[in-house]
């Protein structure tokens, strides 16, 4: 696993809360919405705890407030490159 976040690991974390999400499609369109997914705060929070488990650090407290897949790949990859 390399430091930064990716949008097919992303899509695997959106799996393990019950969306199904062709990477592919959030890498072309990464400015749609998590809800345009089926994604809602509540799966987004999930996920945000199942990378900070894995990462073994925590993320931004805001990570969970993120309306995009950009938005939060950005966040978290900047994030973990400044080791916050």
């Amino acid at each position: 696993m390399s430091d930064r976040l990716t949008m097919e690991e992303l899509a695997a974390l959106m799996k393990t809360a019950g969306i199904t999400v062709d990477p592919g499609e959030m890498s072309s369109r990464p400015e749609s919405a998590f809800e345009d997914y089926g994604l809602d705060s509540l799966g987004l929070l999930g996920i945000v705890g199942e990378l900070e488990n894995r990462r073994g650090r925590a993320l931004p407290t805001d990570a969970d407030r993120c309306k995009t897949p950009r938005e939060f790949l950005d966040l978290v990859n900047n994030s973990l490159m400044t080791g916050a």
